[in-house]
């Protein structure tokens, strides 16, 4: 069994994640972390990896008392 979701992307992948990047700020949400996998692995196990980036949004709304 495998849980994943994949598509293709016919543009660069610089594009693609600018792209991905910009996305939520139509939705009031910023990219506060970013992890470069590919350049992760590299530095700590020497492996390389197709390029791979994480990106962590979270809304840039101020916190309402349920999140205080």
């Amino acid at each position: 069994m495998s849980y994943a979701l994949s598509t293709t992307i016919r543009q660069p992948f610089a594009a693609t994640v600018q792209a991905t990047r910009d996305a939520p700020a139509d939705q009031a949400f910023g990219v506060l972390t970013e992890i470069d996998l590919a350049a992760a692995l590299k530095a700590k196990i020497d492996e390389h990896i197709a390029p791979q980036v994480m990106l962590g949004p979270c809304p840039t709304s101020p916190p309402t008392p349920a999140t205080d």
